[in-house]
């Protein structure tokens, strides 16, 4: 015999919101994979140019995403086990578990909202240095001029874009189409690269920003039902 009355309707909705946080920790999970290994940002985030790497922001943001989604299915298990075993010490690591998840998730938020921006920034400030180098007739060293083409055709190809804006679109439409270049998607397009690549960054970190309030959200009530529930077993005159 173990807790009664309300205690025991919170132990119940605990183990219910427990269980909607594991499985919001598998989903995060699941989408910080996803967004590892999405062909888009796999391609442009995996090129190598003249020994430099493309901006690896973003990736260091899915990563710390795959860690948290691992965590949360982990401590959301603690969480079901403890309310359901009514133990106080699990119930107690728990809490301690989700502030800790909470702190990080709110600093993490903070930071994230402050540098929404620099992961298309470094993306396009590379795009803009491969470009520039690859449309510049007077590269002394033709291999080089080649391996930034083919940099860029990737870009290309992968965003369905060309050029950095409408001015340098209509350049390297014209030099293809003179046979100097071949850096435009073999589709044919208009669109710029700049704006391409803030759309494509953009949609994925409001992406983040959502599951992350979701979870923050539920954190919350675990918090509260973990505390009352221990609480209540503490002064049960079971116990």
């Amino acid at each position: 015999m173990g807790v009664e009355g309300c205690t025991k309707c919170i132990k119940y909705m605990l183990f219910f919101f427990n269980f909607i946080f594991w499985l919001a920790g598998g989903v995060i999970l699941g989408v910080a994979l996803w967004l590892r290994h999405d062909p888009q940002t796999s391609n442009l985030l995996e090129i190598e140019f003249d020994g430099a790497q493309a901006p690896s922001t973003f990736y260091i943001s899915v990563h710390i995403l795959i860690a948290v989604g691992a965590v949360m299915m982990v401590v959301g298990f603690l969480g079901c086990y403890g309310a359901i075993q009514e133990s106080q010490c699990l119930l107690g690591t728990f809490f301690a578990c989700l502030v800790i998840l909470f702190a990080c998730e709110v600093a993490a938020g903070i930071w994230g909202f402050m540098h929404k921006d620099t992961v298309s920034k470094e993306m396009i400030n590379f795009y803009d240095s491969v470009y520039d180098k690859a449309m510049t007739q007077s590269l002394s060293d033709q291999e080089k001029k080649k391996a930034a083409a083919s940099v860029l055709k990737i870009f290309h190809e992968t965003l369905s874009c060309c050029g950095k804006g409408q001015g340098t679109t209509f350049l390297t439409h014209f030099t293809d189409t003179l046979g100097l270049t071949d850096l435009c998607p073999t589709a044919g397009t208009t669109s710029s690269c700049h704006s391409r690549i803030q759309e494509l960054f953009s949609d994925k970190i409001y992406l983040i920003g959502i599951a992350a309030l979701v979870v923050a959200v539920i954190m919350i009530f675990e918090m509260i039902f973990s505390m009352v529930l221990c609480c209540g077993i503490r002064n049960s005159p079971v116990y």
